[in-house]
């Protein structure tokens, strides 16, 4: 496992039950943790290949696989049937070559100097080439290693972020191509609007990327793997996903952790993080007392305050103050006052009690409804854990 992310996971051994505890590696600490359900992760990555068809699969693992550890994550894939990962950065790479995992990578970051164009042929990473300037270094750098390199071309049809612009695609392809120290491995482009119930700019991106590829058919270049379907256009119905039929991969992200990219998007996902505490102090407050930093919110009557152990450095959204919630011996209480680094507070309905457990997010409170109301997206939230919140490994 890389030294990155060992500190961060823990192998969790499920009672004879069934019933979540606490393992070895977690008591005598702080009472948090994210449980990483695997079973959660081969569930969704099923549902994905059945969606996919007869194309290849490419699980996106990138951010340390979305906060649930990339190295447990990446070999539960592997071993679900998954042949082709994708991350980042050069990094997240040889992290999971150092975890053992072997499968191609795919670097959707790009290469951007010699060190990190080096290090991703000794990890035998495959590049992505955004502009022209990388299809050389990588050439120089492959010449210098006696290697021939794979590499893939990123189209931009409208996402206005990375990838080379539709009228120049084609040739910084064929260039590719024709570089005796590169192959072209693969052409993609990413959408940007798929988790929209308007699919129609979804189809333009589609439109564009066939021209390019007709323009590689007519220069008698095969374009090797072809993807642009991401969860969202996976989710949203064959109409999306089968709309390029030269397609011959889909590259999901974040179905694969159990989470819808948008809300009107339906599919028998299951939840594969479950971030939790348990109650560390209890309180009384009376009515018109305040709570936490800057008085910022006042009993309207007496109540019973919670304080659980986890904070913004762990990834609770300073922006659920005064209106998220969490789930306290299976009732909802609400976060009330600001979010500390450490430790927030909750109302509770009845007196709660030192040890009572508390669910931030998970399959009982799902991602997306806590990261509607602290208004972030529950990508920020499953990235956002904190390295000091175990990832507690169960199968």
């Amino acid at each position: 496992m890389a030294s990155g992310s060992a500190a961060r996971e823990r192998v969790f051994a499920p009672t004879a039950s069934g019933s979540s505890e606490w393992g070895e590696a977690v008591r005598g600490e702080r009472p948090t943790a994210a449980d990483i359900r695997l079973s959660a992760i081969r569930a969704n990555f099923a549902l994905a290949a059945r969606l996919a068809g007869d194309r290849e699969v490419i699980s996106v693992v990138k951010a340390d696989g979305y906060g649930h550890g990339a190295a447990a994550v990446a070999a539960a894939l592997v071993a679900a049937g998954c042949a082709r990962l994708a991350v980042v950065t050069v990094a997240e790479a040889l992290a999971l070559r150092d975890a053992g995992i072997s499968v191609p990578i795919l670097v959707l970051g790009g290469i951007h100097d010699a060190v990190g164009a080096d290090a991703l042929i000794a990890a035998g990473a495959i590049p992505v080439v955004q502009r022209a300037e990388q299809l050389e270094l990588l050439a120089a750098r492959a010449r210098a290693a006696g290697v021939r390199l794979r590499a893939q071309v990123e189209v931009d049809t409208g996402m206005q972020r990375m990838g080379v612009a539709v009228a120049d695609a084609a040739a910084l392809i064929a260039r590719l191509a024709a570089e005796s120290q590169l192959k072209l491995d693969g052409v993609f482009s990413h959408f940007a609007q798929a988790d929209e119930p308007d699919l129609g700019p979804s189809f333009e991106q589609v439109r564009r990327f066939g021209v390019v590829l007709a323009e590689l058919r007519e220069r008698g270049i095969d374009p090797g793997q072809v993807h642009l379907a991401n969860s969202a256009a996976l989710m949203a119905g064959a109409e999306l996903a089968d709309a390029l039929p030269e397609a011959t991969a889909v590259r999901p992200g974040l179905m694969l952790y159990g989470v819808r990219p948008a809300p009107h998007l339906q599919g028998e996902l299951q939840a594969a993080m479950r971030l939790h505490t348990r109650v560390v102090q209890v309180r009384r407050v009376r009515a018109g007392e305040s709570v936490g930093y800057g008085a910022t919110w006042r009993a309207p009557d007496d109540c019973w305050i919670a304080t659980l152990p986890i904070g913004y450095a762990d990834g609770i959204p300073v922006s659920s103050a005064n209106r998220g919630r969490v789930l306290l011996g299976g009732r909802f209480a609400g976060i009330v006052g600001r979010v500390s680094m450490d430790f927030i507070t909750v109302s509770a309905v009845s007196e709660p009690s030192i040890g009572d457990a508390a669910v931030l997010f998970g399959p009982e409170l799902p991602v997306e409804e806590v990261a509607a109301r602290a208004d972030t997206l529950a990508y920020s939230l499953l990235v956002g854990v904190g390295p000091r919140v175990p990832r507690v490994i169960c199968d």
